[in-house]
């Protein structure tokens, strides 16, 4: 089996090569955003709550939603913006 040489412009042009990549990675990661509305089933995903918390929280105007026909849909900044403004910082000054 013969040996192949590796030089130093061969580490150099892969390194190169690498970082082109990891740079396309990083990027199309920032282009992926949240989509602007989001189904009931979508943020029971996203919550990681039960269909009744899920209802809990639009009875009790925690979580606003737009209905159209029988789907519901939710806001993706709405939904932030209750994370937010519930946020418990334990140990913590306000």
């Amino acid at each position: 089996m013969p040996a192949t040489l590796i030089t130093t412009d061969d580490l150099r042009e892969f390194k190169h090569e690498l970082l082109k990549e990891i740079k396309t990675i990083i990027n199309n990661q920032g282009s992926q955003k949240l989509k602007k509305y989001l189904k009931s089933s979508e943020v029971m995903d996203l919550l990681q709550v039960s269909p009744g918390t899920l209802q809990n929280l639009r009875i009790n105007g925690t979580l606003p939603f737009t209905k159209v026909g029988g789907l519901i849909y939710y806001d993706a900044d709405d939904i932030q913006k209750v994370m937010e403004d519930n946020r418990v910082n334990y140990g913590l000054k306000p």
